[in-house]
């Protein structure tokens, strides 16, 4: 009689501990799906399909800080280019510039009201004069904010009977804004002003 209590009681306890283990092996298996699921998810969200020319294009999601610095050297190349580049066409003058303001501030819109008042793009417009511009390299201070930056470039004047090429420098602050389709990298040109803009190069056409 007690042998058999004592084999019933030894067989609970083994009943007990395999019982155990084997909710402890469903708690495991479970929380390592669950994190694989979610880094499968992670995963598949920071992956980005871009639909270009016809052919689909994989890109990945980054946060801001990881490219920074490329999104805000693109931010000044591109609003040189565009408050710069200008042909002898009072339309072309208007756009180029009018997206160039989306990314400054009253700095920008003062130097480009003193130069309209000063009657540069008019001389530009009556001589046929095209303006081009090439940024060399672009420096950026990432440890005070806003980011200060100063840019380096090559601008040309293209006449009908030569070629001028200056050597320009400006400099300003980076600002961060929201984003929009006016403004995609999200940064805010601030306190920009010229600090050099020499001609350099002078050719005969």
């Amino acid at each position: 009689m007690f042998q058999q209590l004592k084999n019933i009681d030894t067989a609970f306890k083994h009943i007990k501990a395999f019982s155990i283990v084997l909710i402890l092996s469903c708690i495991v298996i479970s929380a390592f799906a669950l994190i694989k699921s979610y880094q499968a998810i992670e995963t598949a969200q920071s992956r980005i399909y871009i639909l270009a020319n016809g052919k689909v294009l994989e890109a990945f999601s980054a946060n801001r800080k990881d490219n920074i610095q490329v999104e805000a050297k693109d931010h000044v190349k591109t609003f040189h280019e565009y408050f710069f580049s200008l042909d002898p066409d009072d339309k072309v003058i208007q756009t180029n510039v009018s997206r160039a303001l989306y990314l400054a501030d009253r700095s920008a819109k003062s130097q480009y009201d003193n130069l309209k008042e000063s009657g540069y793009y008019s001389n530009l417009i009556s001589a046929n004069v095209s303006q081009e511009i090439s940024v060399d390299s672009i420096q950026l201070d990432l440890n005070q904010y806003p980011y200060f930056f100063k840019c380096y470039s090559l601008q040309k004047l293209v006449r009908a009977t030569s070629t001028v090429t200056r050597n320009l420098v400006t400099e300003g602050f980076l600002r961060s804004v929201s984003r929009s389709d006016n403004n995609p990298h999200g940064f805010l040109i601030e306190r920009w002003k010229t600090v050099s803009n020499q001609d350099t190069i002078l050719q005969n056409r």
